[in-house]
């Protein structure tokens, strides 16, 4: 899961992206309005935590070029602006919940687990797969009942196509996802194809089909 922390406090938005790490989640960092504006351009995101007043521009401009955009992207605001008014218009304007500073991390966490589960998943913690089950909350593969042993890029990588069934993702999608903008710096991303073949090999030894499929030329895809 990736998340964008949009916040120009640079001391709480290092401590944001610090717990979203902690909670494997891949989170980056945009200090202004105009870096906002570039990085919900170019890439999308399971979630982003926005807050309203920013260096060069709004916050709640930032959500109306989001939402004018067509994107899906779940939006907690988080903002020192405790009006009833900015809550309001936040939540008119397509975010999907509003936390006022000062607020307690944990509660960030399970805010942001809430948003992703109802925008990627329907708000369910259990994805299932025939004979694939994921628990989005406790971060577990289990096929046939027996639990593999992941690491947290081939649990995101299934996740993500799982999200994404039925549709062919790219390799550069799949980058940018499990490594954030450091996607940005890479010369080839030799490194999916193995987390690809570890991940396939283990639901294989676990006694699943093979559901992932390679597209040539474009990336890959998880169907029946």
């Amino acid at each position: 899961m990736k998340i964008l922390v949009i916040e120009d406090e640079i001391e709480l938005a290092r401590s944001i992206k610090e717990i979203l790490q902690s909670q494997n989640y891949v989170s980056e960092l945009a200090g202004d309005y105009n870096i906002a504006i570039d990085k919900i351009t170019m890439f999308e995101y399971d979630c982003i935590l926005l807050d309203l007043s920013l260096p060069g521009g709004n916050g709640l401009d930032v959500l109306r070029k989001l939402k004018a955009s067509g994107k899906s992207n779940g939006v907690i605001i988080i903002s020192a602006r405790n009006s009833i008014d900015d809550k309001v218009l936040g939540l008119n304007l397509g975010a999907d919940d509003y936390l006022p500073k000062p607020f307690h991390m944990a509660e960030l966490i399970a805010r942001v687990q809430a948003v992703v589960r109802r925008k990627r998943f329907d708000g369910n913690d259990i994805i299932e797969f025939e004979e694939i089950k994921v628990d989005t909350s406790a971060k577990t593969i289990t096929v046939h009942e027996m639990v593999l042993t992941t690491t947290r890029k081939e649990f995101d990588l299934l996740l993500f196509l799982l999200s994404n069934r039925n549709r062919v993702v790219s390799k550069e999608a799949i980058a940018a996802h499990l490594t954030g903008d450091q996607a940005d710096y890479m010369d080839n991303f030799d490194f999916i194809y193995t987390h690809i073949k570890n991940i396939k090999r283990k639901l294989s030894d676990a006694g699943s089909l093979d559901y992932i499929k390679t597209i040539y030329g474009l990336g890959y895809k998880i169907s029946r």
